[in-house]
């Protein structure tokens, strides 16, 4: 499933609970898309849909604390807000250390849920954001040759153009060519506008 808006994902064992939720959502005007297992959810699952996760705690077969880890393996970026009966403190502390964006006990009381939803829909349309400008900062970085990446590293490590060149045993008029095509591919007008994007991905100092 891709969905072209937000998906509000539901996944609840008990159907009473599952129907409400979503019929709560659907009449606030969520996209919503309900299953009755993690496994049910697993199949259709699609890693580029946007929207966020409700989740039940305790389910048969694959509890949502497993689902939980499962889609963290597989670098999804649904923020997943929990809904229990009977969580306990333990596990609602493991679910937000694992990145639950809420958690949420059964009744749960319409506004909240409805604030829980918006606020996991607004975090994973900038976490969508966030990765799309890396993965193009990536693409930038993948067109520069193996010397230009060398000299980019010095560039960001605060090296001048003649000690870049000692160090790689060549000129400095050559640096400043390996650096200005750096600049170039980067797309980018000045040392530290090229430190701050590099730092994005994981690029510091020599």
């Amino acid at each position: 499933m891709r969905a072209l808006e937000p998906t509000v994902f539901v996944v609840d064992d008990y159907a009473p609970v599952r129907n409400a939720i979503s019929r709560l959502l659907r009449t606030a005007g969520f996209v919503v898309a309900a299953f009755a297992s993690a496994d049910a959810f697993l199949a259709q699952y699609d890693p580029a849909a946007s929207g966020c996760l409700v989740l039940d705690l305790a389910m048969p077969a694959v509890s949502g604390l497993e689902l939980q880890e499962i889609l963290a393996q597989t670098g999804s970026l649904l923020p997943i807000i929990f809904l229990t009966a009977h969580g306990s403190i333990p596990q609602s502390v493991q679910a937000m250390k694992q990145g639950a964006s809420d958690f949420l006990t059964k009744p749960v009381n319409d506004e909240d849920l409805l604030a829980a939803v918006r606020t996991a829909i607004e975090k994973n349309r900038v976490l969508r954001h966030e990765q799309a400008e890396l993965s193009e900062i990536r693409a930038r970085l993948a067109t520069l040759t193996p010397r230009e990446r060398e000299v980019l590293d010095y560039v960001v490590a605060g090296k001048l153009n003649k000690q870049i060149a000692s160090d790689l045993g060549t000129v400095e008029q050559t640096i400043k060519i390996h650096r200005a095509h750096v600049m170039q591919k980067m797309r980018v007008r000045s040392v530290a506008e090229l430190v701050r994007l590099t730092q994005r991905c994981g690029i510091g100092a020599r």
